[in-house]
């Protein structure tokens, strides 16, 4: 990021205000997107194979962007993926995603993870 007005985290508790702000991000994501319940957040959350990253703003604490990184275990290691990277319009240009990317990857690593896919696709 150009400045320190925002910080990487991995999301370990889910709560209304972030459910909210995650939801607001989706339409950015995919036109086709459906709002998240906050079941389906607290299973993305409590996945043992998923961990989901945030960017979030150092004054207000709102969501600027999200990835979601995916990780299990095959015969010959770990392997991971990225998946569903938005930044907020408003935000972007400003290193927010090139951050989650590189948090990805350092979580990836921390992981043991052989490979990390990354598969860009246009969203509609």
């Amino acid at each position: 990021m150009t400045n320190q007005s925002a910080f990487v985290e991995v999301v370990k508790e889910t709560d209304p205000i972030l459910l909210r702000s995650l939801n607001d991000l989706l339409p950015q994501l995919s036109k086709n997107a459906q709002a998240m319940t906050m079941e389906d957040l607290k299973q993305i959350v409590d996945s043992e194979c998923s961990h989901l990253l945030v960017v979030r703003a150092t004054s207000g604490g709102s969501i600027l962007g999200a990835l979601t990184l995916i990780h299990f275990r095959i015969p010959t290691g770990v392997r991971a993926w990225i998946e569903d990277v938005v930044v907020d319009a408003n935000a972007r240009g400003q290193g927010i995603g090139k951050a989650l990317i590189q948090a990805a990857i350092e979580k990836s690593h921390d992981l043991g993870a052989k490979t990390l896919d990354f598969n860009i696709q246009p969203r509609s």
